[in-house]
Parts: structure tokens; C-alpha cells; sequence
């Protein structure tokens, strides 16, 4: 399961509601929504991508011999979780492995997508068997793919560039419940960093919502400003907290934070994303097979 996006530019104001729990978005926040869609050309591959890496799983389980079979399906979007889990059903499946492509844990987050599917399950005449994933962020599958990108990445850059790992944030309040968010998001770059033999990174959140409420930081232009008061001018950021190319990535990274670094002298790349990746695919088989759904 992914997040979901518009298919068009038409569809942006009905993704947008969707998304805000049906309240329509007022014609300032609509356009500004718009604006970013066209700096990116107008959609994202989120969706694409996300039905890529559906088939390349399924061909990578039908290899070893599994007959688990493989849905996609998405929150804010079509196709919509609570249509997949009815498909799924009416296609003779009995039980039912969800994951969401989001590695690192929040109720707000990934508990929302574990929710839609338990009361999509719930609704059926005939229920399936429910096993969920609440998070994955320590797998060694996941943590190689991600050292395997940055090693890509840092070949273009000067020996003693400055790796951020960044993360879409989340409003503060999560942290009086014990969530585990922020603390799975550190292990992961630590794990990350072990492997790589990198002790000069540090971690930022980007893509926070405009409210009045506090959300988790820094925020990731604020922390480029900051390090480059403290004389770094070379930075690679690694966006741990997402799987797939999208909104989030191609325009809050590769627009904002680059125009950022042009402003200011800096040099500033972004490693890939998992997206389809041989490394994903085979965390992704890995975690339905320890599942026992062979």
C-alpha cells in the first residue's frame, strides 16, 4: 500500500479532499497544491512505480516457487484500499498480508493504513485471515539497499560531504504517546551509517503541513542553513522515510532543497530512491516469506 496521487492536474482537488477527511481544501491551498504538481510535470509516478514493484515482486515470489499473489492499493487515490481488499476476497484469497511501502512506524502514519484495511476486512461477508507489518525499518535487506544507493550517490562528491537523512514529519503530539516514529527513523540511519563507515550525517524532517501545531523537526531547509553556518558546503541527502519518487521527493527535495543550494554556493545531490530496485524487491520477498506466505 502507498500513499496515493493524483492522476492529473483535474484530479487534484478531489485528492486533496480526500485526503483532508472529506473538507475541501480552500482555492489558495488548492493552487499551491497544483503549482507543485506542475513543477514535476504535472503528476507524480507513485503510483506507476508502485505497480512496477507489485509485478517484479510477484515475478520474484512466482520464481522461488511461492503462489502468494500480489495487490496494490492506495489511501488518498485509486485504486482505493477498502476496493483492493474486496477484490482480493472475491478472487477466492483467504489470507491477507498487509504492508505499507512506509518502513518506520506511526499510528498516524502507517496505523491509518492498517486500519482502512481492518475495516475494509471487516465489512465482508466472508473475512479473510489479517496478518499486518507494522514496520520494517531494521530489516538488513533494507538497510543495504539504502548503503548500497548512498555509495552510488557519493561517488560525485568530495570526500567530506555532509549525508542528511531526511523523513516527511509529523506533528510533535505523537511523542507524548511513546510513538516509536522518530526512533525508528534514527535507527535506520545509524544502521545505515555503521555499514557505510559515515560518521558525519545528521537527520532532518521535511515536507511538514502548515498548521498551528508544532511538528517534529528540524526541518530540512532550516538544517542545510545551519550546517552551512558550521562550514559544511556539500551535502547528500538520502530520504529513508519513503520508498517511491513522488510529490514529497521530486519538489520538496529536488526543487526547494536545490534551489536552496544554488542560492547559497552549496553543492547538493539526492540519492535514488528504492522505488522498483532489486534491493527492495528482495526486502519486500523477504518479509512475505518470514510471514509464511509461501
Amino acid at each position: 500500500m502507498a500513499y496515493g496521487t493524483p492522476k492529473s492536474l483535474g484530479d487534484v482537488d478531489a485528492y486533496y479532499t480526500h485526503m483532508r477527511g472529506g473538507q475541501k481544501p480552500s482555492t489558495p491551498e488548492l493552487e499551491n497544491l497544483i503549482d507543485r504538481y506542475k513543477a514535476i510535470g504535472g503528476t507524480s509516478p507513485l503510483i506507476a512505480i508502485s505497480e512496477l514493484l507489485r509485478d517484479k515482486l510477484q515475478e520474484r515470489l512466482r520464481q522461488s516457487g511461492s503462489s502468494t499473489r500480489v495487490y496494490t492499493a492506495m489511501k488518498h487515490s485509486h485504486p482505493f484500499i477498502a476496493d483492493v481488499v474486496r477484490r482480493v476476497a472475491d478472487d477466492g484469497i483467504d489470507e491477507l498480508l498487509a504492508v505499507a511501502l512506509a518502513p518506520h512506524y506511526s499510528k498516524m502514519s502507517v496505523g491509518t493504513y492498517m486500519t482502512a484495511v481492518e475495516a475494509a476486512n471487516s465489512a465482508l461477508p466472508r473475512k479473510m485471515k489479517l496478518d499486518i507489518v507494522l514496520s520494517w525499518h531494521d530489516r538488513p535487506k533494507l538497510i543495504q539497499a539504502w548503503t548500497d544507493a548512498i555509495k552510488r550517490s557519493e561517488r560525485n562528491l568530495p570526500e567530506d560531504y555532509f549525508l542528511i537523512f531526511s523523513a516527511h514529519s509529523l506533528p510533535e503530539k505523537i511523542l507524548a504517546s511513546g510513538d516509536p516514529y522518530r526512533n525508528e527513523l534514527v535507527e535506520t540511519s545509524e544502521l545505515i551509517t555503521r555499514q557505510l563507515g559515515k560518521a558525519d550525517w545528521g537527520f532532518a524532517f521535511q515536507s511538514a503541513s502548515h498548521s498551528k501545531e508544532p511538528w517534529l523537526g528540524p526541518d530540512i531547509l532550516s538544517y542545510l542553513q545551519e550546517m552551512l553556518e558550521k562550514g559544511k558546503s556539500s551535502f547528500l541527502i538520502a530520504p529513508i522515510g519513503f520508498v517511491s519518487d513522488h510529490l514529497e521527493i521530486l519538489y520538496d527535495i529536488d526543487v526547494e532543497c536545490k534551489e536552496w543550494a544554488k542560492a547559497h554556493g552549496a553543492q547538493l545531490a539526492r540519492c535514488d530512491s528504492l522505488n522498483d530496485s532489486v534491493g527492495i524487491i528482495e526486502c519486500l520477498s523477504s518479509i512475505i516469506t518470514e510471514n509464511h506466505y509461501l
